[in-house]
């Protein structure tokens, strides 16, 4: 048989064969592909009639003259955390309004005119920066100080001499007038909160006293201790914070001094506690027969807690749960 009588032409049948290979992975539907490189605009609502968003649904039922009135009536430290909730909140915080209420009421034994006249020579005329910057003192809570010191106990039969850890609290509370409360206690702060206010009788030992803040975040305060023979305690504090931009909740106390007052002097006194001394002096003295003493003892710092956290602070465990510093 010759050789052109068996030949078979078999180049078609693997075009075919290729061409079904190609439509079995090019021709397959991927419409995700469509979608590569294309802007997808979103749709504005047929009922919008400017380019404007819709505003939330607070802001559409409450006016910002309801709004402001809210934020009037707000602490500082709450209208910071209003202003992080939108755009529209941040800038009506920005209101100079608020902040002046705020610093006046803070600073108000300054006098409004002097506050004024700061406002405008170090801070720039505005008073949110006023705020921010001036060393102030907090009034809705108590400075907190606990001191812990080593006491040696008795002999007792043939033991050896034992010795006690003692626990005592000094709990100040400052008013905006130029007055504070002090109080020195074993209690816990969850117990003596109760009592810091100036309706406490003496029978709790809560004693009144005058103190005076500087620029620089120095305070100086004083008080009478009454009895048999008036005591006049004079401290010194220093306004401080634990980093660069919190708030300033500690105070560091720098002196503390007693010494008598003169009765005669006393009796017919009708100022400021504090403006019976002009100076601080380390041996001042108003009665010769009670000389001062400088104590080197209690000066631990001051801890700030709020009110809303006198129950659940720290400050309310025990001695045995707690750090405490044992001197020499």
């Amino acid at each position: 048989m010759a050789s052109s009588d068996v030949s078979v032409d078999v180049q078609p049948e693997f075009n075919s064969f290729d061409h079904l290979r190609s439509i079995r992975y090019i021709a397959t539907d991927r419409p995700w592909l469509t979608l590569y490189g294309i802007r997808v605009q979103p749709v504005t609502p047929f009922s919008s009639l400017s380019s404007r968003p819709d505003l939330a649904l607070i802001h559409q039922c409450l006016p910002d003259e309801l709004l402001f009135e809210i934020f009037a009536r707000m602490s500082p430290y709450s209208l910071g955390r209003a202003a992080c909730v939108c755009r529209k909140w941040k800038y009506t915080v920005r209101n100079p309004t608020l902040w002046r209420n705020a610093c006046l009421k803070t600073w108000q034994r300054t006098g409004m005119e002097a506050n004024y006249q700061m406002v405008q020579s170090l801070y720039d005329s505005s008073w949110r920066k006023m705020w921010m910057l001036r060393p102030r003192i907090q009034f809705d809570g108590l400075y907190v100080s606990r001191n812990t010191y080593i006491h040696t106990g008795t002999a007792e039969w043939q033991f050896t001499k034992t010795v006690n850890v003692v626990c005592y609290y000094r709990y100040l509370r400052f008013f905006p007038s130029g007055k504070f409360l002090y109080k020195i206690s074993p209690q816990k702060i969850k117990d003596v909160v109760k009592c810091m206010h100036f309706r406490a009788s003496k029978g709790d030992c809560v004693f009144k006293g005058d103190y005076v803040l500087s620029e620089d975040g120095q305070i100086e305060l004083a008080l009478l201790y009454p009895g048999r023979r008036y005591t006049l305690v004079r401290m010194r504090l220093k306004l401080r914070s634990h980093n660069s931009w919190a708030q300033l909740t500690r105070l560091d106390v720098l002196k503390i001094l007693t010494t008598g007052v003169n009765a005669t002097e006393l009796r017919n006194w009708k100022g400021s506690v504090l403006e019976l001394v002009e100076t601080w002096d380390e041996d001042e003295t108003h009665d010769p027969e009670v000389p001062a003493v400088t104590h080197s003892r209690g000066l631990t710092p001051f801890v700030f807690v709020p009110f809303e956290e006198a129950d659940t602070s720290v400050m309310n465990l025990p001695v045995e749960k707690m750090d405490y510093f044992v001197p020499g």
